[in-house]
């Protein structure tokens, strides 16, 4: 059967716009280097039209280096409207990725919304609450136990400033004392030393034998 009536060509893909930048960007390849040759052979007959006098040879340059002008300018039309075309096209390229980039994200926002909806589901504010108050009524019961153990029972609660200065004054006068009478005993003679002591530079004197 595909003998006698034939098969429908395949068809081809469409091109895409990258492939369409891609393309123009060649095509504008080809037309600069179509140009540069211009300006050379525009360089050439400007040197030739210097060196030659007014006359037939002149005039054949001139026109010669005329045609290669007109020429030139509408390569140059042709490069501009191309870059024009890659411009527009690679502005709508840019402007597609960032839709598609937006769907995407929209998408992804859409998925955490039904899960965070799930999630919220299992939620109850009332239990939450109702917890939170029982934390409270925890934390300030500790506070009240730590404040009666840390209570002092032999220091009044009220106690005269007047009072503890003056305490303060009779501890260290008995100080002073103390130590008033502790250089004293320095300076007695012990009660085991039979002979007084000896000043400096006498000598002592003989120690007499002991009778049995």
């Amino acid at each position: 059967m595909n003998r006698i009536f034939g098969t429908s060509a395949s068809k081809k893909p469409k091109p895409s716009l990258q492939d369409a930048i891609a393309s123009t960007d060649v095509r504008m390849s080809s037309i600069e280097v179509k140009i540069k040759k211009l300006d050379g052979e525009l360089g050439r007959y400007k040197e030739q039209m210097a060196k030659l006098r007014n006359g037939p040879g002149k005039d054949a340059v001139q026109q010669r280096a005329l045609r290669t002008l007109k020429q030139k300018r509408m390569y140059e039309a042709q490069l501009a409207q191309l870059a024009q075309q890659t411009f527009n096209m690679e502005s709508a390229a840019l402007t597609t990725e960032n839709l598609r980039n937006t769907m995407a994200t929209f998408d992804a926002m859409k998925v955490a919304n039904k899960e965070m909806q799930k999630q919220y589901g299992k939620i109850n504010i009332d239990k939450i609450e109702a917890m939170h108050y029982d934390m409270e009524d925890m934390l300030e019961q500790s506070n009240e136990i730590q404040e009666i153990m840390g209570r002092s029972y032999a220091v009044p609660d009220e106690i005269d400033e007047a009072d503890l200065e003056a305490e303060l004054d009779a501890l260290a006068l008995e100080a002073e004392e103390e130590g008033t009478s502790y250089l004293a005993d320095l300076n007695k003679v012990p009660d085991f030393v039979d002979e007084p002591p000896v000043e400096v530079g006498e000598s002592p004197a003989p120690a007499q034998a002991v009778k049995w």
